[in-house]
């Protein structure tokens, strides 16, 4: 095991012996299938299933698999000294993934030179802005080569997870939106990757200061909604160079935008989807209409002094095994990892949940040789990957398309395409939906897996924001998110969460 990888297993043990513990319901079966337990049968089950975590790293010993990630791994660390030759002012020193290196480099077949995408479906430009504390944050702007000014096209801002996740191993995610007509940012918050380890007065970032998570992406959704005559306060904040307004600003329509999040990034977009009125200077009205967190919704937690108050359509996903799989000696509780779910659906949001059979906490972020279900890397097979592709593209279609856009028509269609995708959910855990469909008819279902037989409620009427629903108490059991679990640093005690409805749609 090379040193780097040392480096972030040792802080990913020291993240899961941190973990808030809670009360939970006695452990009983999700679906009516299976072998009881306790039996052999049962324990043989389980062996299988903990067997997928070890897929990806598996297939990653392909010679062809090592060679690419070594070169890309040596070209990454070239272009960051350049960099630091070329801009000494960056203040990353120290940072564990600041080359881009090793783990760091995330999927090597997803970078131009190698994956055609770059120069036949999307443009990609690297951008730089400060954040509310005068740390200087690198991103990149991505968008459809085909889309030129007047173009209209939605938005996805993403933020990567904690204890050093760079936006390189979420890029298979931004190539697939921008595939399908979105136009996005990724950006390394401070503290990690290629931005600022801290601001000048020495303020930190990444799980030093979780508050980034919320502050950053409300800082990154303010560049992406800039524009030149609407610049991002840039000169306000540094003097270094910067990128004073998005690049791609022509291509984008303001009124639609979807927020992504993985990990503590995923607690970040499940708490700035929330704030009311808008706490950054793009706008009054928060603008986010809908989002996706990856490992998982959270539960009554808060950032930045905001605490999670559900208010647009929301999809949580999540998998059986979490930061260092282990086993599982019994069942787990079923309801365990829809906690955020539950949080919106009782505030009447719309809110989708999916859980990958045999995933890990790496599902989402593509970080070689660590434990998760195949990849399949540059390609279009695997396991837990290509569910998360289907469903976070189907989910942001349903909210964020308009009627003459690829995807809008058959985004429902996809949502509830449970048969060509129920063998990867969890055996363990329900997954859920309650959401209204294109016709207003409103489908509910609290297992998938275990099969979805109510008859959605038809309303042939267009379908209004829910209305502000009286305070109601959050669900007792703790959110297994990664964002909060990951850090222990997020109180996840049972408070009330008043609903607001999507602004839109």
């Amino acid at each position: 095991m090379s040193s780097m990888s040392r480096g972030m297993r040792c802080s990913l043990v020291v993240a899961t012996s941190v973990l808030v513990a809670g009360a939970v319901a006695a452990p009983a079966l999700a679906i009516p299938e299976g072998p009881p337990y306790p039996s052999p049968e049962w324990g043989e089950r389980e062996a299988g299933n903990f067997a997928k975590t070890q897929e990806a790293a598996a297939e990653q010993q392909d010679p062809a698999f090592q060679e690419r990630w070594r070169s890309q791994g040596i070209a990454n660390f070239q272009s960051f000294v350049q960099r630091q030759i070329d801009d000494p002012a960056w203040r990353t020193t120290g940072n564990l993934c600041e080359t881009w290196g090793e783990q760091c480099t995330g999927d090597p077949f997803y970078y131009p030179g190698t994956d055609p995408f770059y120069d036949d479906v999307g443009e990609v430009v690297e951008v730089a802005f400060y954040d509310d504390g005068g740390a200087r944050l690198s991103g990149r702007v991505w968008k459809p080569r085909s889309a030129g000014p007047g173009a209209a096209l939605p938005g996805v801002v993403m933020i990567n997870g904690s204890v050093q996740a760079p936006e390189t191993l979420y890029w298979w995610f931004a190539r697939d939106l921008v595939s399908n007509g979105y136009v996005v940012l990724t950006f390394d918050p401070r503290g990690q990757g290629r931005s600022d380890n801290q601001t000048p007065d020495g303020q930190q970032g990444s799980n030093a200061n979780p508050d980034v998570f919320a502050t950053n992406l409300i800082d990154a959704i303010d560049f992406f909604r800039s524009t030149p005559t609407s610049p991002f306060p840039n000169a306000d904040r540094g003097a270094a160079a910067t990128t004073d307004f998005n690049p791609f600003w022509e291509a984008i329509d303001p009124d639609r935008l979807g927020a992504v999040g993985h990990s503590l990034g995923a607690t970040g977009v499940s708490v700035v989807q929330g704030i009311q009125p808008w706490p950054g200077v793009c706008c009054t009205d928060n603008p986010i209409d809908a989002i996706v967190a990856w490992d998982n919704l959270a539960l009554a937690t808060s950032l930045a002094g905001h605490d999670m108050t559900p208010r647009v359509p929301a999809m949580g996903q999540s998998g059986d095994y979490f930061l260092t799989p282990s086993p599982f000696t019994e069942p787990p509780d079923p309801d365990g990892k829809r906690q955020g779910f539950l949080a919106f659906e009782a505030a009447e949001v719309p809110a989708f949940q999916v859980n990958i059979q045999g995933g890990t906490h790496y599902e989402w972020s593509l970080i070689p040789s660590f434990p998760a279900t195949a990849w399949d890397p540059g390609g279009p097979g695997g396991w837990g990957n290509p569910l998360a592709r289907h469903y976070s593209l189907a989910w942001l279609d349903r909210w964020l398309k308009e009627a003459d856009e690829p995807g809008y028509a058959d985004a429902d269609a996809r949502l509830l395409d449970d048969a060509g995708w129920v063998e990867r959910m969890s055996f363990y855990y329900r997954g859920s939906r309650n959401y209204p469909d294109r016709t207003g008819a409103q489908h509910v279902c609290s297992d998938i897996r275990a099969g979805c037989t109510d008859t959605p409620t038809p309303n042939p009427a267009p379908v209004p924001p829910p209305p502000a629903a009286q305070p109601a108490q959050a669900p007792s059991l703790p959110s297994t998110g990664g964002g909060a679990a990951a850090v222990g640093l997020l109180a996840l005690a049972a408070a009330g969460i008043a609903g607001r409805g999507p602004r839109r749609r």
